[in-house]
């Protein structure tokens, strides 16, 4: 698919992590009208469960269930991400071609080593994809905004999102990936060790929106104050 801008552009390392920990956000973002797009780093050739081009496939489908404008894939290897010049450049030059106002980017502390090290790539992404001098193509742009999302830090996040009206679709997103999440004992080993990934889910955002008094939510980070216009106007009760 072509390179048409974008509003909102998600990364992960692998096909599945964008569904998991952000597919609420993606498809309620493309609801309000913003176009929306995903790039996932590698094809999990690594997983356990299931080929490359079974993933490839069940990410196409699950971007069709969130609405996606646009999913690329960089083929980059499974289990082997490196932090080094070439891959921010690659990122960089996404970033251009794409031109998001928002990137959402995992959480930069992860379990998995591919999850940290995409995070970092993309941080530094971000940055090179605005200097002019640089060599890349197309004009210099950097997101206004960045989101980092996870679902394995226990730290207090900077905001949650209602997700509630998403969330059925957000887990239609995640069932599409059937080679990873059919419900063999197997599959309960591959995000949380011993959980089904629906039944994880539906708890955990249940949890996190029970906080914003909404029946799910997803938490994201950012590393910049927010700014309040008008106390007076923020939703969530105190007391």
């Amino acid at each position: 698919m072509g390179s048409e801008k974008l509003d909102v552009m998600a990364f992960a390392a692998h096909c599945d992590d964008i569904e998991i920990t952000s597919g609420g956000l993606m498809i309620k973002l493309a609801e309000m009208g913003y176009k929306t797009g995903a790039c996932d780093l590698t094809a999990g050739e690594m997983g356990t469960k299931g080929a490359s081009e079974d993933r490839l496939a069940e990410a196409s489908e699950a971007g069709r269930i969130m609405g996606l404008a646009n999913r690329i894939n960089l083929g980059m290897p499974d289990g082997a991400l490196e932090f080094n010049r070439d891959n921010i450049l690659r990122l960089a030059q996404i970033i251009r071609d794409y031109q998001p106002r928002l990137a959402i980017l995992p959480y930069w502390e992860q379990r998995h080593p591919d999850h940290r090290v995409c995070s970092l790539l993309l941080q530094d992404a971000c940055y090179f994809a605005g200097l002019k001098k640089i060599d890349l193509q197309g004009e210099p742009h950097r997101p206004f905004k960045i989101l980092f999302s996870t679902y394995y830090r226990e730290i207090r996040p900077s905001f949650l999102v209602d997700v509630s009206n998403q969330h059925k679709r957000k887990l239609e997103a995640v069932r599409a990936y059937k080679s990873q999440f059919d419900g063999t004992p197997g599959s309960k080993q591959i995000f949380h060790p011993g959980a089904d990934i629906i039944e994880y889910i539906k708890t955990r955002d249940r949890n996190l929106g029970l906080n914003i008094k909404s029946e799910y939510a997803e938490p994201y980070f950012i590393k910049e104050p927010i700014a309040i216009d008008d106390p007076m106007k923020l939703p969530v009760k105190s007391i």
